[in-house]
C-alpha cells in the first residue's frame, strides 16, 4: 500500500526497549485515547525498567498540531520526573515550520535529525537521578 495520506494511529503505539532507551515510532495522526494510552505505557515502562532515555521518531508524521505538540511536551515532562531524557527525531522541515508558527517550543525535549543521531545524543547526555540532578560517577 503506497498511500500518501498519513494513517491514523489508533489503539496502541508500540514501545520498544533498546538497552537504556525506549523507542517510539509515530506514524500518522495520534488520537486522544491513543496519546493517553501511550503516556501511561511510557510512564509505567520507565518506572519499571529504569531506562534513561526516550526516543520518539516522528519521521512518519506529516503534520504536528498543538495537540501533538502538547502530548510530546507532556511525555518529556513525565519522563524527566522519572529520571529519563526525551529526544524527538526525524522532524520534517514542514513540521518544524508549523511548530514555530504555532508558537510551540516543546520544553524538555531535545531534537535530532535521525533516530541514529537521537540514540547518540542520549548516549552522550549525563543520566539524571530521581532527584533531577545529574548522576555523579565515582572514580
Amino acid at each position: 500500500m503506497n498511500d500518501a495520506h498519513p494513517r491514523p494511529v489508533t489503539g496502541h503505539v508500540p514501545v520498544l526497549r533498546l538497552g537504556d532507551v525506549l523507542l517510539i515510532t509515530l506514524q500518522g495522526d495520534l488520537h486522544d485515547s491513543t496519546a493517553q494510552q501511550l503516556q501511561q505505557d511510557l510512564a509505567e515502562t520507565i518506572s519499571r525498567t529504569g531506562v534513561r532515555g526516550v526516543l520518539i521518531d516522528i519521521s512518519g508524521v506529516e503534520i504536528v498540531d498543538s495537540f501533538l505538540g502538547r502530548v510530546l511536551a507532556e511525555i518529556a515532562a513525565q519522563a524527566k520526573l522519572l529520571a529519563a531524557r526525551t529526544v524527538v527525531a526525524g522532524m520534517r522541515p514542514a513540521v518544524a515550520i508549523t511548530l514555530v508558527e504555532l508558537g510551540l517550543t516543546l520544553p524538555g525535549l531535545s531534537t535530532a535529525l535521525s533516530t541514529e543521531a537521537g540514540m547518540e545524543l542520549l548516549a552522550r547526555q549525563a543520566p539524571v537521578t530521581r532527584s533531577g540532578s545529574p548522576r555523579q560517577e565515582s572514580p
